[in-house]
C-alpha cells in the first residue's frame, strides 16, 4: 500500500514538472499537442510555394476590379495582438465617454482610413491562432503551425531538428526592404523576443525559446537551435534592424546579471547579448545607442544614431494605465523615434509596430486595460500618419487574432461600457455588457444562483476582472476575423476578406519589393502598353477612315 501510495505521489510530481516546464509564457498555455507530427491535412500547405501562389494570384484578382496607383516608399504596420472587432467597438465607445460625448458614434483614428477588409486567421494546424503562425503569415506571407515562427508547416512546434533545415526558413518582408536598400525596424510593448515581433526575424520551431536555458528545457542544444534573443543580435535579417524598441532586457542578460531595474537575467550561456549588441556596430564603425527609459528615449531624439536599441522593461511593458511615467515611454513616443530614425533613408524603411497588451489584459480579463491599450495604439497610429505623407507611406493596421470578449445586453445609447447591463440575467442577477466566455474572471455559482459581481468589494477598480463563464487560468483566442485597415499609396487592395498570409504581399506590391508582383512593375507594363498600342491604335483608325 506504502508503494502504490507513492508511486500516485511520484506520478504527480512528474505531471507538475511536465506543466511547469511548458510554462514559459504566463499568457498562452503551450500544451504539447498530441498530434504535432501530424502532416497537415493538404500536404501542399506545408510549402511556401502554396501560399505564395495563393497571395499571388489575389493580388492579380484585385486588379481586374480595383482602381490602383501610388508606389509606397515608406510601410509601417500596425498590430494590435488581440484586437478583435468587439474589442474595436467597445474601445471607440470608451473614447467617447472618456471625452464626455455617449461614446458609440467615436472612432478609434485608423477607423477613418479609406479602406478596411478582413483576414482570416486559422493557423494550417489550428482552427484557433496564437500569436507564433499568424506573425509568420502577416510578416512572411505563409501560414504556418501554431507555435513556430518564420517557417514553414513541414516543420513541427518543437521539433529543432526539423527547424535547422534551411529550406523551411522564411524571409519576413523586413527582409525584403533590406534586400531592396530600405531600413527596417521593430517597436513593441511586449517583449521584444515575443512572438509578434520574432515573426520580423527569427526562424525557430517554439515561440518560448527566447533565451537558450528555454530551449535546454525542452532538452535541445541551444547551439543547434539559436534561441529568438541571439537570432535578433546575430543573424540577418534581425542584425540590420535600425530600430529595436519594446522590452525584454531579461532574454539578453546571464542569469548572473540584474538589469538596471533589478529583474535578473534568463540566459545560461553567460552572453551579454547587449554588449555583443553594441560590439557589432563598434565593429561596423556605425553610431550606435541603447536606452533604458523614457528620459533616455526622448533625449537622443536630438541626434538620432545609426543604429538604436530599446529595452524599457526586463519582461512587457506596464500597462499604460499603470505605468511608471518617468521611466515608460508611451507608444506613440516610441513610433516617433522610430519614424524619425528610419526616415533618413531616402529609399524608405518599413516599420512593424506592435499594441501587444491589448492581448495580455484580454487574457487576464482585465477589460478596461485591454480597451486603453487599444486607444494608446491608435494615437501611435495618429502620430504616424502625421509624421509621414499619404502620397508615399502605406500605413496598414490589423490584428493577428480575435479573443473571446462580448459585447452585450441591452444597453440604452451612451451606457457605461464598462458597467453592468441594463438587462438582467432570467436569474434575476446582473450581468456586464462586456463579459468573456472564458478566462480568470470565473466566479464559481452561488447556491442556485449566479455571482452578483456588481456588489463585490474591489468592483470596477482597475484590476477587477469582468466575470467569465469557464473558469480557465488564462483566457483564450477567438478564431474570429479580424480588421485590416489601410491608408496610402494602393490601399484599395486590402479591401475584401482574405488570407492573413497575403497582407505582407499586398504590402510588398505596394512597396515594390520582395517576391512576386509589384504596382511599379505593372505600371510600367500598362505604360509600355499604352506607349506601344496606342500609336497602332491610330494609325488603324487612320486607315480606317481614309
Amino acid at each position: 500500500m506504502v508503494f502504490i501510495k507513492m508511486g500516485w505521489m511520484l506520478l504527480a510530481i512528474i505531471v507538475i514538472c511536465v506543466q511547469n516546464s511548458l510554462a514559459h509564457d504566463e499568457y498562452h498555455r503551450s500544451p504539447r499537442n498530441l498530434y504535432k507530427f501530424a502532416l497537415p491535412q493538404n500536404r501542399m500547405e506545408a510549402t511556401s510555394a502554396f501560399w505564395m501562389n495563393e497571395a499571388q494570384a489575389a493580388i492579380e484578382a484585385r486588379l481586374e476590379y480595383t482602381q490602383v496607383k501610388g508606389k509606397a516608399r515608406n510601410v509601417v504596420m500596425f498590430l494590435g495582438d488581440g484586437m478583435s472587432v468587439p474589442t474595436l467597438a467597445a474601445a471607440r465607445t470608451l473614447l467617447g465617454q472618456r471625452e464626455n460625448r455617449t461614446g458609440e458614434e467615436s472612432h478609434l483614428f485608423f477607423e477613418t482610413f479609406p479602406t478596411v477588409g478582413l483576414s482570416k486567421t486559422y493557423c494550417v494546424d489550428s482552427q484557433i491562432p496564437d500569436s507564433a503562425c499568424t506573425s509568420t503569415a502577416y510578416l512572411c506571407g505563409v501560414k504556418a503551425n501554431r507555435g513556430t515562427l518564420g517557417l514553414t508547416a513541414a516543420v513541427p512546434r518543437w521539433d529543432c531538428p526539423a527547424s535547422v533545415d534551411t529550406a523551411s526558413h522564411l524571409e519576413s518582408i523586413a527582409a525584403w526592404a533590406l534586400a531592396d536598400g530600405r531600413d527596417a525596424g521593430i517597436v513593441t510593448t511586449t517583449r521584444v523576443t515575443h512572438a509578434s515581433p520574432s515573426g520580423a526575424y527569427a526562424n525557430i520551431a517554439n515561440r518560448d525559446w527566447e533565451n537558450d536555458a528555454a530551449v535546454a528545457e525542452d532538452q535541445y542544444d541551444p547551439e543547434l537551435c539559436h534561441d529568438i534573443a541571439y537570432q535578433l543580435v546575430h543573424s540577418y535579417p534581425g542584425n540590420q534592424f535600425k530600430v529595436i524598441l519594446g522590452g525584454g532586457r531579461r532574454e539578453f542578460l546571464p542569469n548572473d546579471i540584474q538589469d538596471e531595474e533589478g529583474t535578473s537575467g534568463k540566459r545560461l550561456d553567460g552572453r551579454h547579448l547587449i554588449e555583443e549588441w553594441q560590439m557589432d556596430k563598434i565593429m561596423r564603425n556605425v553610431s550606435y545607442q541603447y536606452v533604458w527609459n523614457r528620459e533616455q528615449l526622448l533625449s537622443v531624439n536630438a541626434d538620432l544614431p545609426d543604429y538604436l536599441l530599446g529595452l524599457f522593461e526586463g519582461s512587457h511593458l506596464q500597462y499604460h494605465m499603470q505605468a511608471n511615467t518617468s521611466t515608460e515611454p508611451t507608444l506613440e513616443e516610441l513610433t516617433e523615434t522610430a519614424i524619425r530614425s528610419l526616415s533618413r533613408n531616402s529609399k524608405g524603411f518599413f516599420l512593424f509596430v506592435e499594441g501587444g497588451r491589448i492581448d495580455h489584459a484580454h487574457h487576464e480579463n482585465l477589460v478596461e486595460l485591454a480597451l486603453d491599450e487599444t486607444i494608446e495604439l491608435s494615437k501611435a497610429v495618429a502620430r504616424a500618419a502625421e509624421l509621414l505623407s499619404e502620397d508615399d507611406s502605406l500605413i496598414v493596421v490589423t490584428s493577428d487574432h480575435a479573443h473571446v470578449m462580448a459585447f452585450n445586453g441591452y444597453t440604452h445609447r451612451g451606457g457605461d461600457i464598462l458597467g453592468p447591463s441594463d438587462d438582467i440575467g432570467d436569474d434575476g442577477v446582473p450581468y456586464m455588457t462586456l463579459s468573456y466566455t472564458n478566462g480568470p474572471g470565473h466566479r464559481p455559482r452561488q447556491a442556485d444562483n449566479r455571482v452578483d459581481v456588481t456588489h463585490e468589494e474591489n468592483y470596477r477598480e482597475l484590476e477587477w476582472r469582468s466575470h467569465a463563464e469557464v473558469p480557465l487560468e488564462s483566457e483564450t483566442h477567438g478564431g474570429d476575423d479580424v480588421a485590416v485597415f489601410a491608408w496610402g499609396p494602393q490601399n484599395r487592395m486590402f479591401s475584401g476578406m482574405y488570407e492573413q498570409n497575403q497582407i505582407p504581399h499586398l504590402m510588398a506590391y505596394a512597396a515594390c519589393i520582395g517576391p512576386g508582383l509589384h504596382a511599379c512593375t505593372s505600371a510600367a507594363a500598362q505604360a509600355f502598353v499604352v506607349t506601344i498600342f496606342t500609336p497602332l491604335l491610330m494609325l488603324m483608325l487612320c486607315n480606317l477612315f481614309h
